[in-house]
């Protein structure tokens, strides 16, 4: 048995929406005046998807990029002031495999993670004269969580009736030992995923047209699954 050595003042715990940008300097403020810097942030907040495109409001497309994109880059905003003043500092965005691929049934939550992944891209040349101001980006797959559960659907009042088998994902405790160890290791973008997903990421990366040859059959299959009520489907990258 391991006793911590952490104390009360160790931790503070805020709440945080990160659709209400307008908290999000306040919110930082407290941490600063709590511990007095910022080593790390995690920004790991985010909601996916699962609906057909024809069928999807697009008040569900801003929605996801109000929480995905721009909540995300809001509360980076703040933090960044600090470890810029500091000139130290690690950020680390858990975005996706979704981010560097295309999936059915998501494509609102594929063009999230895409915006993520373009705009750490683009950060991180912006900040070389802060050589340790780390940008790091974790990818992952299939990971077993509550994502499903809470996941956009066509319309913002309706939730997903059926989440699906989770056995074949990767369990949680995995995940995070493997994105601990990007992130002690300064690893620009991360991939974190059991086989066959890890493959597609690979083809998708260096031969996209059999990637797209693979998920356009894989696709059509997943559609007709989500049409009958399957949700997942283990060939298919979620």
């Amino acid at each position: 048995l391991e006793i911590s050595s952490l104390s009360e003042n160790d931790i503070l715990v805020l709440r945080l929406d990160l659709t209400d940008r307008s908290s999000h300097e306040a919110a930082t403020n407290s941490v600063l005046k709590h511990f007095g810097k910022i080593d790390v942030l995690v920004n790991n907040g985010g909601r996916s998807q699962r609906s057909l495109f024809v069928d999807t409001n697009l008040d569900v497309y801003s929605a996801i990029m109000e929480l995905n994109y721009l909540g995300t880059i809001s509360l980076t905003k703040y933090v960044l002031n600090h470890m810029i003043q500091r000139k130290k500092g690690k950020i680390v965005t858990v975005s996706s495999v979704m981010g560097i691929m295309g999936a059915p049934l998501a494509t609102g939550y594929c063009a999230s993670k895409h915006a993520l992944q373009g705009f750490f891209n683009s950060l991180r040349t912006e900040l070389t004269d802060y050589p340790e101001i780390s940008i790091i980006q974790i990818c992952p797959g299939p990971v077993q969580s509550q994502i499903i559960q809470n996941v956009f659907t066509e319309n913002l009042a309706k939730s997903l009736e059926n989440s699906g088998d989770q056995s074949h994902k990767m369990p949680t405790d995995r995940c995070v030992r493997l994105t601990l160890v990007s992130v002690a290791n300064d690893v620009k973008e991360a991939w974190i995923s059991d086989h066959p997903y890890l493959a597609v990421c690979y083809l998708w990366q260096y031969a996209p047209t059999w990637a797209w040859w693979l998920m356009n059959r894989m696709g059509k299959k997943r559609i007709q699954n989500f049409k009958s009520g399957i949700v997942s489907v283990q060939c298919v990258p979620l």
